[in-house]
Formats: structure tokens, C-alpha cells, sequence
């Protein structure tokens, strides 16, 4: 029997999918459920299991774009196992194939001297409507480019393969590479862009001296790691913490906009920004608000393992109503985050550095942080964004007093 492999839906707003990579090649006999590729939607990367097992055959190139619901390959179930050595030996044809291309390869050189004539032609040189469109777009002089259509015309393919000048070589490397974007990574840049085009974004900035934190984490970390099976107490808790707290003090910063009306929420789904090879992912940590330290360590845990392994799904990315975003794990001092659309706010952490501070007439030195707040100034004022920011601060500042109810220990559940 042959089995139609199709597509399958990975959220209800996604239409169409690309193959990123064929785990598999064409002709091999897969086992059910192995995974045999990786499909890129807009939001995450997704593994492919085959349904059945059985000898496959490809119908989809890598790279190309398929609806969801399309076939993209077929699994004959009735082709027998092929015996532990037979594989690689029907493989061994395969991998000569390009060999057997390689004069394909010549005919550019065979064609070249039928180039020479177009130089005389009075289309040569000419962009057609669409190539010069490309070229404007990319600062490009059609005089510095070779056409490869009729008489010499530069057709949309050599605009679009078109890449501006760098200079006059003066000796050493100087390759080049052009490689597709991901879908997940054009999604996230049209996204960036739709951020800085369509919101009034603002950036404010406070500092926060993260010794109190600091020595509750030395005094705790190690009894908090036994206690919690391996689990960390990092930083990431006691500011989503903070940012809850926030939140219900400023409830605007914890809304979006839909159209003329403001959408409020009386819960806190905080997106926690993870950068991974493929691309940035924001999984959610959804209730922040009712979960403890323990459980918000948790949860990022297994939100970032899943994402590192490639198993994050849509779902795990869907919605969220704020963004905590760290670069000062890269050693950012400071920066001005981008809104995570549909969101009005995001919170950027940054690195700790020790650095001089007055405390009580004095000078002292204490690790510092800079925190920034980029906010949509369509929805939140200056007082409500400002008084967020120092909400965060304080409760960052005076952590057991304010996100412990003044005891520690039962906060960390020790």
C-alpha cells in the first residue's frame, strides 16, 4: 500500500509550511514514527514522524514552501526491510550521482562565448520592469551587472542574484555566501519591523543593586537544589516575580490594543525571549502570577530544554501578555528592547556589573543592573511605564519583604 504523507496543521493560524531538512533520503526504509524531517512554520521548528514504515519517497524539495495538508512524500508499506548492510550499498549509486552531474555544471562555460555578441545588442545591459524594481531596491547600477537573458537583458533572476560592490580587492579572502532565510526567521524580522512601523515604542531605564538577591541566592541555592531535585535558583524567578507584582499595580502595562478598544487581562502570561540557533522563540510561562519560585524555575526549565531539543510547539509559543528578555547573558550593558507584538511591554535585563554607588552619604561598591521597559505610548503613559519600572526595581531591591511576604525559606519552599 502506499501511504500519502501530508502535512500536518501545527497551530489554527498556520497555513503553509518549509521543508527546512530531509532527515532522510529518497528510497530509504523508514520506521514508523522516526523522525524523516524538520518543517519551519512561522513560529517554531517541527519534527516530521512517518506515520507508517516502509520505503520512502520524497516529494518535496528542501526549501520549498507546502500547504499544510499537501503530500510531501510517500511511504510504500508493503517494501520489505532491507538487511543490515543492503542499505548502504544501494546508497553507494547515490552519492556518485553529482559525478554524473558535473558536465551539467559546464554549460554556463559552453554557453559564454554566445554571451559576446550581446554586448552589440541594444538590449544589453537593459533591466526588465521587475530586475530594475530589485535593483533600485538594493542601491544597485545596472551597468555593474552582467545580464544573462536575450541580447544581453538583466532579467529579474540576475537582480535578484545581484549583490552590490564591495570595493576594489586589495589582496586575502574575500568570499561570499547566500543562504535563504528560515520561515521562522523572515517571521520574526516582518514582526520586528511591524513593531518599530506600527507601535509608539518608548524605552525608559532604571538600575537596581542586586545584592539583596544575590545573598539570598548564596544562602539558599545550594538547599534549594537539593530540596528541588537539581533546580536552580537563578535570576529569572525573582524577576518574574517582580514583573507580576508589577503588573497588578499597573494594570495597563499588562493589556493590549485591538483596534479602538484596550484589551485587559487579569492574568499574567509572561513570554520568556530564548535565542536559539534557528532563531528567536518565546515560550510562555502561563499564571506566572500564581506559581512560586520553584514552580517558575520549573517551568523555564522545561520551556528551554524543549526548545534547545527542538521540541517546542506552537502551543507553547501562543499568546502571552508581557516579555522578559536577557541579553546580558551575551554581556549586554544596556539596550532598548523591541516590543513582542501583540504585547505593549517588554522588560530588558542586562549584565551585573559592580560599580560605585552613594548608599546612605557613602560610597559603596555593589553589583548593578540595568533594566529597561520599551512600552507602546498609544496604551501606557509615561506614569504608569516609569512607576512600572520602579515597581520592578523595589521589589527586586527588597525581594523578602516584597515577593516573599518576609520569609524566605517557606518562599522557597525549604
Amino acid at each position: 500500500m502506499i501511504l500519502e504523507m501530508k502535512v500536518p496543521s501545527p497551530g489554527e493560524s498556520i497555513k503553509e509550511v518549509e521543508i527546512a531538512t530531509w532527515l532522510v533520503k529518497d528510497g530509504d526504509y523508514v520506521e514508523k514514527d522516526q523522525a524523516i524531517a524538520e518543517v519551519d512554520s512561522d513560529k517554531a521548528t517541527l519534527e516530521l514522524p512517518a506515520e507508517m514504515s516502509g520505503v520512502i519517497t520524497l516529494k518535496a524539495e528542501e526549501g520549498d514552501t507546502v500547504a499544510v495538508g499537501a503530500v510531501v512524500c510517500l511511504i510504500d508499506t508493503d517494501a520489505a526491510k532491507p538487511a543490515g548492510g543492503a542499505a548502504p550499498a544501494a546508497e553507494a549509486p547515490k552519492a556518485e550521482a553529482p559525478k554524473a552531474e558535473a558536465p551539467k555544471a559546464e554549460a554556463p562555460k559552453a554557453e559564454a562565448p554566445k554571451a559576446a555578441p550581446a554586448a552589440t545588442s541594444y538590449a544589453a545591459g537593459t533591466p526588465s520592469p521587475a530586475a530594475r524594481k530589485i535593483l533600485d531596491e538594493k542601491n544597485i547600477a545596472p551597468a555593474t551587472v552582467s545580464g544573462t537573458g536575450k541580447g544581453g537583458r538583466i532579467t529579474k533572476d540576475d537582480a535578484v542574484n545581484a549583490v552590490p560592490s564591495m570595493g576594489t580587492p586589495t589582496g586575502g579572502s574575500r568570499g561570499t555566501e547566500r543562504t535563504k532565510l528560515s520561515m521562522l526567521r523572515r517571521k520574526v524580522a516582518e514582526r520586528l519591523v511591524s513593531a518599530k512601523n506600527e507601535t509608539a515604542m518608548l524605552t525608559t531605564f532604571n538600575e537596581v543593586n542586586m545584592t539583596p538577591i544575590n545573598q539570598i541566592r548564596n544562602e539558599y541555592k545550594d538547599a534549594f537544589k537539593a530540596k528541588h531535585g537539581g533546580l536552580g535558583l537563578g535570576f529569572m524567578s525573582f524577576f518574574t516575580k517582580a514583573v507580576t507584582r508589577a503588573l497588578e499595580l499597573y494594570p495597563d502595562v499588562n493589556s493590549m490594543m485591538d483596534g479602538d478598544y484596550k484589551i485587559a487581562y487579569d492574568f499574567a502570561d509572561i513570554s520568556i525571549a530564548v535565542s536559539e540557533p534557528k532563531g528567536l522563540m518565546v515560550p510562555v510561562v502561563r499564571n506566572a502570577e500564581l506559581l512560586t519560585f520553584r514552580g517558575i524555575e520549573a517551568e523555564i526549565k522545561r520551556l528551554a530544554l524543549r526548545a534547545r531539543d527542538g521540541q517546542i510547539t506552537v502551543d507553547d509559543m501562543t499568546g502571552g501578555t508581557f516579555t522578559i528578555t536577557n541579553g546580558g547573558v551575551f554581556g549586554s550593558m544596556l539596550s532598548t528592547p523591541i516590543i513582542n507584538p501583540p504585547q505593549s511591554g517588554i522588560l530588558g535585563m542586562h549584565n551585573i556589573i559592580e560599580r560605585p554607588i552613594a548608599v546612605n552619604g557613602k560610597v559603596e561598591i555593589h553589583p548593578m543592573m540595568y533594566v529597561a521597559l520599551s512600552y507602546d505610548h498609544r496604551i501606557i503613559d509615561g506614569r504608569e511605564s516609569v512607576g512600572f519600572l520602579v515597581a520592578v526595581k523595589e521589589a527586586l531591591e527588597n525581594p523578602v519583604e516584597l515577593l516573599m511576604n518576609g520569609d524566605a525559606k517557606r518562599a522557597l519552599e525549604l
